[in-house]
């Protein structure tokens, strides 16, 4: 898909239109699927590692996964229930489920075609090919029979469906195959035969081969439905609507969250797949059968949950991937002993940047320093996690120790409801003290907290982060990291744990913005403040950087601060509906989107008038459930230092022209480039640069 591509939903407005009414901002289920382009826009890139595309294509396919399961489920059930009420952008439901749905059939056949005419053959002509069982070679051929009879065919069940014997239950995102048999009985029957969840997708039978589950099985599916002559066969996969909630009045948020989780199993299908080749017959009895209207209905050539790419980009092939990056420790934080770190931290606040930095020797040392004798309580709180995780394993420690130790597991991450569940099991058992958000307040703040005896008393010691304390996302999730030993600091962060374990709405807060209290109220005062000076005819500049910006009262203040001269930055990796680049409205304001092999996700929000600095960060994105149902936290960095480092963070990412796009007016996206006979320059390729030489100064002075 070529750069700065006009799509059927961006179709310019008029100019008045423009600087009032919903037309100022764009859609956000359009801007998801916008996202999705630029990942696909990425995997077409002939520059980058094969094996790399490959995991770029597979990402976009998890992506509308997600998309399908959590914002298509509810625009269907909002359409279902007659809803009329128009999101900010001033579309209704079913307009923005007819546009949607155009954007993701254009999609998916850019998609289909990425695959089957480039990544492929490129795979092949690397030696690793995936073709269908007829495509094998004699050789390669008896051994996919041999494969499938041992450990394939036992695991499939062919299941009779008709008028008295429904479908049977299918689980989402699961891969099936539909097929109508004639019997020897002269009787038509409509079988459904599972594709095993637990083998590879990809089966591998030598000398690069690689032949997909599902092609195996339907190349011998004779053998499997027995006598009858198959009329036709094809492969399906449906997705679920994942999207539920727990009542705020539940007696056990335990009980009913997990009384949900066995719902969403057999929740309303909101898509159904099907290979392109499928016939109309059989389409239409799956529709039938599945209840589902021909809008839910979408058909693709390639195969079906390429999501699955993931597993052959564990190739042992390190000549078609990036060269592996490994972080470096800093020197506060190398080979430091509990007392140590913590006395490092004392003596200044630190900021680390995963994956630069590394998160084993930074924040599970952080934590893990609660094993000094003179830590007597530890407080975390936890939305995702690794399994196992060194982190919880501290918790666990402490507690075995006699010391206070409190644990909040956010019970409600969706996707990881039940590996939450299961922590705060294992954490009770082990006598960690355990508290859960509200289902209406999600706690979605990243905050470690210790205690220490010092001399003169009771010192807190405060990580604040902007991603998960999740050890293998920190390798590939690009993220933030804070440490301070400052006093008022620790005390709102220990205003916040008190908050939730006592359910009472805290008073105030010294220097933290925390949602939903007064995070917006904050933000809103911080681009008065701008505003105020650029009125004023100070200099004045605000740069943002987050996953998502579509707060319609944010996006309004950062309007109206274009209109009194100020210079907006924003960076926002995904969702975006502020329309930026219009006279009379935001004419001052760019947005760009930088993507790499770091999935950008640190929130960063900084601003800036005349020789005064603020910046901010955090935990939460720009969206009206961050600063209105989440414990969320926003940070001052107040080192001179440290702003200044955030500073040329944000300057990489406006320099980047290898991997960043830039927003227009019209909702288009285009591919940034350097200037003629100048080289391109990637944002996270200087950073990695710079941590190397940071830590070959540090070997140096060591």
């Amino acid at each position: 898909m070529s750069a700065g591509t006009q799509h059927a939903s961006h179709v310019a407005p008029s100019p008045a239109a423009l600087t009032s009414g919903p037309d100022r901002f764009f859609n956000r289920e359009l801007s998801w699927l916008d996202f999705d382009r630029r990942v696909l826009e990425l995997a077409a890139d002939p520059g980058l590692p094969l094996l790399e595309r490959v995991k770029l294509c597979a990402i976009v396919s998890t992506n509308l996964d997600e998309f399908f399961a959590v914002r298509m489920g509810g625009l269907l059930s909002q359409v279902a229930s007659e809803v009329e009420q128009r999101s900010p952008d001033g579309r209704s439901p079913t307009r923005t489920l007819t546009d949607a749905r155009a954007c993701v059939v254009e999609l998916q056949a850019a998609q289909d075609t990425l695959w089957l005419d480039a990544l492929r053959p490129a795979l092949a002509a690397e030696s690793i090919r995936v073709v269908k069982p007829a495509e094998c070679a004699p050789r390669e051929h008896r051994s996919l029979a041999k494969r499938f009879e041992r450990e394939v065919r036992p695991l499939l069940t062919p299941i009779a469906v008709g008028s008295a014997a429904p479908l049977p239950h299918i689980p989402s995102l699961s891969l099936s195959i539909g097929a109508i048999v004639h019997d020897t009985a002269a009787e038509r029957r409509f079988l459904r035969v599972n594709v095993p969840e637990d083998l590879p997708r990809f089966l591998d039978i030598g000398h690069g081969c690689q032949v997909a589950l599902e092609d195996a099985i339907l190349h011998f599916l004779d053998a499997v439905v027995g006598r009858g002559e198959i009329e036709s066969r094809l492969v399906f996969r449906i997705t679920r609507d994942a999207d539920f909630s727990v009542s705020h009045d539940a007696d056990d948020l335990l009980e009913a969250l997990e009384r949900q989780l066995r719902r969403r199993r057999f929740a309303e299908v909101v898509r159904l797949e099907v290979d392109s080749s499928a016939s109309e017959e059989l389409v239409t009895l799956l529709r039938r059968e599945l209840r589902i209207d021909a809008n839910q209905l979408y058909r693709t050539a390639a195969p079906l949950g390429l999501g699955d790419l993931l597993e052959l980009t564990k190739a042992p092939r390190a000549d078609l991937k990036e060269q592996p990056w490994r972080p470096m420790t800093r020197a506060p934080f190398h080979n430091r002993a509990p007392a140590a770190l913590l006395a490092q931290i004392r003596r200044r606040d630190r900021l680390v940047q995963h994956p630069y930095d590394p998160f084993d020797s930074t924040v599970e040392a952080f934590v893990a320093a609660a094993r000094d004798p003179k830590v007597s309580a530890v407080k975390a709180t936890v939305y995702r996690t690794g399994n196992p995780s060194k982190m919880l394993g501290s918790l666990v420690a402490a507690a075995g120790e006699g010391k206070q130790s409190l644990c909040l597991v956010e019970l409600t991450a969706r996707f990881d409801e039940r590996r939450n569940i299961e922590w705060s099991r294992a954490l009770e058992r082990a006598g960690v003290d355990v508290a859960h958000g509200t289902p209406d307040l999600k706690v979605h703040a990243k905050l470690a907290l210790l205690v220490r005896r010092e001399h003169g008393g009771l010192r807190r010691y405060v990580h604040i982060g902007t991603g998960n304390y999740h050890a293998t996302n920190a390798t590939t999730y690009e993220d933030l990291s804070f440490f301070t030993a400052d006093e008022e600091i620790g005390d709102d962060v220990a205003e916040v744990f008190n908050a939730v374990t006592s359910g009472m709405q805290p008073s105030v807060f010294r220097k933290l913005l925390v949602g939903p209290w007064f995070l917006r109220e904050g933000l809103l005062h911080e681009i008065g403040r701008i505003i105020h000076a650029a009125r004023a005819g100070e200099p004045a500049r605000i740069r943002i950087k987050v996953n998502a910006l579509v707060d319609p009262e944010l996006i309004d203040a950062l309007y109206a601060a274009s209109a009194a001269g100020v210079s907006v930055e924003v960076v926002t990796r995904g969702i975006c509906a502020l329309r930026p680049g219009v006279p009379g409205l935001s004419e001052r304001i760019a947005v760009r989107s930088v993507l790499g092999r770091f999935l950008e996700h640190s929130r960063i929000l900084s601003f800036q008038a005349g020789g005064r600095a603020s910046t901010w960060i955090g935990s939460a994105d720009l969206m009206p459930r961050n600063l209105d149902r989440r414990i969320e936290v926003l940070v001052p960095v107040e080192d001179a230092r440290l702003r200044a480092e955030l500073d040329k963070l944000l300057d990489a990412l406006q320099a980047d022209t290898r991997f960043s796009w830039e927003l227009a007016a019209d909702g288009t996206w285009s591919r940034t480039g350097p200037a003629r006979n100048e080289p391109a320059v990637s944002a996270q390729e200087l950073l990695m640069g710079r941590a190397a030489k940071r830590a070959k100064k540090a070997r140096a002075s060591g």
